[in-house]
């Protein structure tokens, strides 16, 4: 298997374990690097901060979930499309985690989101 291979589902298993398993720390021990970069500006670098946010969102909103649609894989990034939701019967958001992975461990991040309206002008959906 390739290193994109590798990395792409490397983000996934790290993404799913995380957030949707609620279990921020041995996600960070199994998929991050030593130096985790972040560029969310409400987020500051490192594994600790990140183990913070997931707790705190899992608190807040037990139902939350991350639903992978779509995994793209380059070089040493992966970009992962997907729609979180706080609750069931929440529309969510679309969402476009970049990953940049160094020897197997995500060591960057960068992330678009979009709140899902109510109407839109075309019928596609945004997945």
């Amino acid at each position: 298997m390739s290193d994109v291979e590798q990395n792409k589902r490397a983000a996934v298993e790290y993404i799913n374990l995380a957030f949707n398993e609620g279990k921020p720390e041995e996600a960070v021990e199994r998929y991050q690097g030593p130096m985790y970069i972040q560029h969310n500006p409400m987020a500051a670098d490192g594994a600790e901060p990140f183990i913070g946010f997931v707790k705190y969102l899992k608190s807040e909103f037990p139902e939350f979930t991350y639903e992978v649609k779509r995994v793209i894989g380059e070089g040493d990034l992966v970009a992962v499309h997907g729609h979180l939701k706080n609750t069931p019967d929440d529309r969510g958001m679309a969402v476009v985690d970049i990953l940049r992975y160094e020897n197997g461990k995500a060591v960057e991040h960068w992330d678009v989101i979009q709140p899902i309206p109510e109407e839109a002008a075309n019928e596609n959906t945004m997945f």
